[in-house]
């Protein structure tokens, strides 16, 4: 096993003193150089998740406000009634839709990193570590952008408690489980059966997390369910109907307020402002309803397609300033920043219109961007740890835990400055800590364990855990305090984000200096200074 071990340290030295990003020419650059580069693309590509997060969330949107038609029979005047029901129950979106979306960044990558390992009886170098340090991610630095996100005074509290503390008690468990894995069972072990009772668990979690939402007797918490809005994202708050999604991440689809009136899933049924209507009797107003649908239908398609033009148009063309910028400094670096950021405008144009297939189309292609993005930023983090020698864990810590954490905070961004409850954004949070271990650590535990099960007979063993139970540690200790302020801010504010301003961004700061106690302890611990 010491072989193993000294074998993978020898080929990590090697791809350390020889590794480049693109060029081989980049290795006769100066190290101080070559690592404000890879900073200067660190950036560029933060820029472009932001941007495609945010197209990612309004594909998602149209997707849970996607309903089904039912037709019942009245009895007493045996009239026919269509009525339509929504098709996602809002707990189980944030935990699949939202939480495993911007977490598939996460999952994709340590996936990859598994199936290049195979016949390696150690485990990649995306493991436990790096995934801790993107849960102390979401859980502090995006609760510190989602308290002072809404408007001053505005107040935004979770509506349905009872999920949300389902949803936290298996976020915590999710890394208990992953101590006990380590520390307790089989230490610096993984067993193929840990490994499918890991990726299992995020089952029992939806189950959980939807008995908990309906109120199922002797599996929820007896906490009154508060009222949460009928639409996930409610019509009077629509900013995406304005501006460019590339000044600001809120604002992703370029699309005039007539365009968004004019066009409508095409293959939807959902019928908008309108719930229920009576099934026609008559032979002959049945072929003029289903005439003028197919007509609908051509015009909706022709819309599309005029919308999907228009991203193109709009991602090569410079938009006309209508801010207030008076000064020509200011317009000249609108211009240059418009600039830098036309590549992303014209590459993230493919992304289809989300008015399509419900916006399951607009959501694949989202994900396929947000992952092969993050996949530069864990090349370029893996540089800059070559060139500064900066112990790989503490870049994991920090930079990688933060590349492939940035959709969950764009996400998250937006689920507080669009919904009027908390639900979605803090759920987000919570939620996608879960996915990261019963998904983004079972789903590559799984394969490797399986293949060296069935080849060697042998477990998967992890490098590199010395440090990983302190970590966890101090990861409990810092989210105890995170907890108990957001609870204290309910009983005193009403509410967990917002509030009156001083007291948000005195919340904010204090979420970021427990992410530093513990970006700064685990990497001293790690790099054996404690």
């Amino acid at each position: 096993m010491a072989g193993v071990n000294l074998e993978a340290t020898n080929i990590l030295s090697e791809e350390k003193c020889g590794s480049y990003f693109l060029l081989y020419g980049e290795t006769f650059l100066s190290n101080g150089f070559r690592a404000f580069l890879y900073l200067l693309a660190l950036a560029y590509c933060f820029f472009g998740l932001s941007a495609i997060t945010a197209r990612f969330f309004r594909s998602m949107e149209n997707i849970v406000k996607h309903a089904r038609k039912i037709v019942n029979t009245v009895p007493c005047t045996n009239t026919k009634v269509v009525k339509y029901e929504k098709v996602w129950n809002y707990t189980i979106a944030d935990i699949t839709l939202l939480a495993f979306g911007t977490s598939f960044p996460q999952i994709s990558l340590a996936t990859i990193d598994a199936i290049r390992n195979l016949g390696n009886l150690t485990a990649g170098g995306l493991g436990p570590g790096t995934l801790v340090g993107s849960a102390a991610f979401d859980l502090f630095p995006i609760h510190a952008v989602c308290v002072v996100v809404p408007k001053a005074g505005t107040l935004k509290k979770i509506s349905d408690l009872g999920v949300w503390l389902v949803e936290l008690f298996w976020s915590f468990w999710a890394y208990i489980w992953l101590y006990i894995i380590l520390e307790v069972w089989t230490p610096k072990v993984v067993t193929l059966w840990e490994a499918l009772l890991t990726v299992l668990q995020f089952g029992l979690l939806l189950l959980h997390a939807y008995a908990q939402d309906k109120r199922w007797p002797y599996l929820s918490i007896p906490l009154a369910k508060g009222d949460r809005p009928e639409e996930w994202v409610p019509e009077s708050s629509t900013p995406f109907g304005h501006g460019n999604d590339y000044n600001e991440t809120s604002q992703t689809f370029e699309a005039s307020d007539e365009q968004e009136k004019n066009v409508v899933d095409v293959f939807s049924i959902h019928e908008e402002g309108r719930l229920y209507k009576n099934v026609p009797d008559d032979d002959m107003e049945e072929s003029s309803i289903l005439l003028s649908s197919k007509n609908k239908t051509v015009e909706d398609d022709l819309n599309v397609l005029s919308l999907w033009r228009k991203q193109f148009e709009d991602a090569v063309k410079l938009e006309s300033s209508k801010s207030r910028m008076d000064g020509a400094c200011l317009r000249v670096a609108g211009i240059i920043w418009q600039l830098i950021l036309a590549p992303w405008r014209l590459l993230f144009a493919f992304v289809p219109p989300y008015q399509i297939f419900h916006g399951w189309i607009a959501f694949i292609c989202s994900l396929i961007f947000i992952s092969g993005i993050a996949y530069v930023v864990t090349k370029l983090t893996d540089q800059i740890s070559c060139v500064t020698g900066i112990n790989p864990y503490v870049i994991a810590f920090t930079a990688l835990a933060g590349g492939t954490s940035w959709p969950d905070l764009v996400a998250s961004k937006i689920a507080a400055e669009r919904q009027v409850t908390a639900d979605s954004a803090i759920a987000n949070i919570t939620c996608s800590n879960s996915v990261n271990i019963y998904v983004g650590i079972g789903i590559p535990w799984l394969i490797n364990t399986a293949y060296n099960f069935f080849a060697y007979r042998e477990p998967l063993y992890i490098q590199n855990s010395a440090g990983l139970s302190f970590s966890l540690l101090v990861f409990f200790a810092t989210s105890a305090g995170c907890i108990a302020v957001l609870v204290l801010r309910r009983l005193i504010l009403g509410a967990e984000l917002g509030g009156p301003r001083v007291w948000a961004w005195v919340t904010s700061v204090y979420f970021m200096i427990l992410w530093i106690v513990f970006v700064v302890l685990s990497s001293l611990r790690v790099s054996g200074l404690i």
